[in-house]
Formats: C-alpha cells, sequence, structure tokens
C-alpha cells in the first residue's frame, strides 16, 4: 500500500498481516481521487472513512492536506495501526472503534466526504443500510458525496440518491449525492 500524492506521495505503508482488511487497490485510489480532486478542495474538507481498515484512505486524505478525518473500524488492532501511522505521520485523524451502522445512528458529526468500504460478501441491504442512515440523519453536508466501494456483482442503483457508479476491475465505487427538490 502506498500514498498516492500529497506531502507524502510515494510512501510505502506495511500493515501488519493479521489485519482482516482489503485495501483499496492503487490504481482504484488513484482513479477514485482524480474524481474528487475535480469536486474538493482538500485542504478545507471534513471526511469520514467507514470500514478504514489500515486507514489507506484516509491517509491519502492527510496527505492532500485533509485536516478534520474521522476513521471507523470494529476492529481493534486496525484502530491501533491507523493510530500508530497517523502518529508517524503527524496525521490528524481522529478513530473510533465502533460498529458502522452504531456510530452513524448516534454521530454528531457531519462530513463533505464519508467513504465507505466494507466487506464484499455484505449482502446488498447492509450496503444500502449504509446510504440510508447518511441520509435519513443528514450526515452528508451540501454538496457532499457518500462513495461505497464494492464489488462489480453488488448493484446499488437503486438507492435514491446514487448518482452515479466508476469501475476499476472488479472494484465499484458508487456514489451518492443529496439531491434538491427542483431536480
Amino acid at each position: 500500500m502506498r500514498i498516492i500524492s500529497g506531502k507524502f506521495k510515494g510512501r510505502r505503508l506495511s500493515a501488519p498481516k493479521n489485519l482482516p482488511v482489503r485495501p483499496t487497490t492503487d490504481m482504484a485510489k488513484e482513479s477514485l481521487f482524480n474524481i474528487l480532486n475535480n469536486h474538493f478542495y482538500f485542504d478545507g474538507i471534513s471526511v469520514i472513512d467507514l470500514f478504514s481498515g489500515t486507514g489507506n484512505i484516509s491517509y491519502e486524505f492527510a496527505s492532500r492536506g485533509t485536516k478534520n478525518i474521522t476513521a471507523i473500524d470494529a476492529h481493534y488492532n486496525c484502530v491501533k495501526y491507523i493510530n500508530t501511522t497517523s502518529k508517524e505521520f503527524e496525521f490528524n485523524i481522529n478513530t473510533y472503534k465502533s460498529d458502522v451502522y452504531k456510530f452513524l445512528e448516534k454521530t454528531p458529526l457531519k462530513a463533505d466526504v464519508i467513504f465507505a468500504d466494507p466487506p464484499y460478501d455484505f449482502e446488498k441491504e447492509q450496503f444500502l443500510k449504509i446510504a440510508a442512515i447518511v441520509f435519513e440523519r443528514n450526515i452528508l453536508n451540501e454538496g457532499g458525496v457518500l462513495i461505497i466501494e464494492h464489488s462489480k456483482h453488488t448493484d446499488l442503483s437503486e438507492h435514491e440518491n446514487h448518482s452515479y457508479d466508476k469501475r476499476y476491475g472488479g472494484n465499484v465505487f458508487s456514489f451518492f449525492e443529496n439531491f434538491s427538490e427542483e431536480e
């Protein structure tokens, strides 16, 4: 795993082998950030990274100047690794060891970008529940985007806030946005 761009561009990170993770590939991550770069100034946004695993996505935002990053994972060793790496790189990443759904149900936070990378073997309803809670609880700031990473075998386009998908090999990023009443 490496940081694609920003202050720590090219730095390689080696997560412990015992973490239950499947980090987003460098190719997919680079493509995702190319899309986001056209919509956001990274130093002025807030990010929530759900199912953060190794912190791969959080580090990419932090390297690009994002100061307000919250990473959530239910696995203690994932949170521990993110905290250790954040300290080493002096990244401002707040971590929570929590079930993602419980976190979303209770959080007072709002964000411009919410990224979720749940296990690919989730049922479709489990993926859609993430979007449902985010939009029901109004966790996404106006003009913000929710991105859910999943396999090409899952279709999330039925959700009313689904905007579009981007496919990279077996990976798919589904984008969800707040739509105004006029659209």
